[in-house]
């Protein structure tokens, strides 16, 4: 039999040929049933399997000896067919001539694992009837599977990130309010329904606003910023110091799509830090106090000395206006001590910020421990410039970070030695140096020494935060603590703080 001209390979009309046309057909079909990547069966009228394709035999694990010509109720188990009212379904595609819309099965028969598939039901029509029914199966158990498992995933981080106790927001590129976790309601008094589409930089402190919106804008560009302190302003109108942590949210492209805030509320950290300098500020006027009262005394006793001259009439007129002179003198002294001394005792409100003249700070300061410094034998020399070094911040905590270097230099000369306290402007900097001629610091311990805790002092005589409290108070003013030191010889401290223009 001659075939008809086809669009066929060469190969496959040589087989046609050599087949003839039926066969060829027939096996054509058999391959392409192989070829399918899903389940499939062609069905009669009479609910009959008529073909099934080779991946149908391999899922369900049946031969075609015993799959052609059964009826669908002993191919498929009975619960999924009153489940899916299957029968039925291909009954109304041979009706309606209509194909049926697809659906989820799950498919499990003994000894074999739970499949699901994705099914539908076409028409397979001659001259307008329909001959057959085809089922067709598409495995999706894996996919299924997977999308459980990002579900599962999808609310464990969801669970994560509401049981946080830090603040975690996520943004659009712009800085807008996307996520707002139950840390961030609780801290803030804001509900997420209130504060989505804000701009987080909104819900910062006025002063604050343009630099975190100048980090999101950083963050948009792809760029990578170091976590930051800013103040969240809830509903109560109270700051709360935050340190925030953030980072890029990117797409498959890499783009930038938002951004992701983790927010940790420093409050409590802030209270104890408060609490710890307090303490620290108390142990240092413990051991100044010594010679505050040596101080004190020498000028209430040249007054006392005045005032008995003053009880002898006798006395010569300039001569009692001299013992007036002296009791006013030692009475401003001891009072101008008692100040500087209140002055320092005092608790330090922590979120003081003001302009301050570094010279004035640390001649005041070392004036206060002067009288202590005397009584150990140790000379205070003072270098300062005539103008002013101006930087900004807490006048309080700086002066305790310069009375802590003081009293260590004291306390590194035993036997007595020079302490020399100086100040300058560096470039950009306002430095204050502390250097002393004491025994010095081992290099094993140059790099330990800003720990907390740590300490060369014998047991009941040091508490080792003085050094760690001084880091971190530079620290928070933006600046930065330095030390070079020579066993024998003695040690250098340089504080280093933001210079800020003088006003005019």
């Amino acid at each position: 039999m001659t075939a008809a001209p086809r669009s066929a390979a060469p190969t496959s009309l040589t087989t046609e040929a050599a087949m003839g046309s039926e066969d060829w057909y027939a096996h054509l079909y058999h391959l392409l049933l192989g070829s399918l990547p899903f389940s499939s069966l062609l069905i009669d009228r009479g609910l009959r399997v008529v073909s099934a394709s080779r991946n149908f035999y391999e899922k369900a694990r049946r031969i075609e000896g015993d799959t052609i010509g059964a009826p669908l109720r002993d191919v498929f188990p009975g619960a999924i067919l009153e489940f899916t009212d299957l029968e039925a379904k291909v009954r109304g595609v041979f009706d309606t001539g209509q194909p049926l819309q697809g659906a989820q099965m799950t498919y499990r028969a003994p000894g074999i694992p739970t499949h699901i598939y994705y099914y539908k039901v076409v028409p397979v029509k001659s001259g307008g009837a329909v001959l057959h029914a085809m089922l067709l199966m598409d495995d999706i158990t894996e996919k299924v599977q997977l999308s459980e498992k990002v579900r599962m995933a999808e609310r464990h981080l969801a669970s994560v990130v509401e049981s946080a106790n830090d603040l975690v927001v996520s943004t659009d590129a712009v800085g807008r309010v996307v996520s707002w976790n139950a840390a961030a309601e609780s801290i803030s008094g804001y509900r997420f329904a209130e504060v989505r589409g804000w701009l987080l930089p909104d819900l910062c402190e006025p002063a604050q606003r343009t630099d975190m919106a100048h980090i999101i804008h950083r963050l948009a560009a792809g760029e990578v910023v170091k976590s930051q302190e800013f103040n969240l302003v809830g509903r109560s109108g109270n700051p709360v110091p935050v340190d925030w942590s953030c980072s890029p949210i990117r797409d498959d492209a890499g783009k930038v799509t938002g951004v992701v805030a983790v927010g940790r509320d420093l409050s409590e950290r802030r209270a104890f830090e408060k609490h710890i300098y307090e303490s620290e500020k108390l142990s240092a006027l413990g051991v100044m106090a010594g010679g505050i009262a040596h101080e004190v005394r020498n000028p209430l006793s040249v007054s006392f000395s005045a005032a008995q001259f003053l009880l002898d009439d006798t006395h010569e007129r300039a001569f009692q206006r001299e013992c007036v002179e002296k009791i006013i003198g030692g009475i401003e002294q001891a009072s101008t001590i008692i100040e500087n001394l209140l002055r320092f005792a005092r608790p330090s409100p922590t979120d003081v910020h003001e302009p301050i003249n570094l010279v004035s700070l640390v001649r005041e300061t070392a004036n206060m421990v002067a009288p202590q410094a005397k009584l150990q034998k140790i000379r205070i020399v003072e270098d300062y410039p005539e103008s002013v070094v101006p930087t900004s911040g807490n006048p309080h905590l700086l002066q305790q970070v310069i009375m802590n270097l003081i009293l260590n230099a004291i306390q590194a000369m035993p036997d007595g030695g020079e302490v020399t306290a100086s100040v300058k402007p560096d470039a950009d900097c306002a430095v204050a140096i502390l250097k002393d001629t004491g025994r010095g610091i081992p290099p094993s311990h140059l790099g330990k020494i800003f720990d907390p805790f740590f300490t060369t002092q014998p047991v009941g005589k040091g508490t080792g935060l003085g050094l760690s409290i001084c880091h971190t108070i530079v620290l928070q003013h933006g600046g930065s603590i330095g030390v070079d030191s020579v066993e024998g010889v003695g040690s250098t401290f340089a504080v280093r703080l933001p210079l800020h223009a003088v006003e005019t």
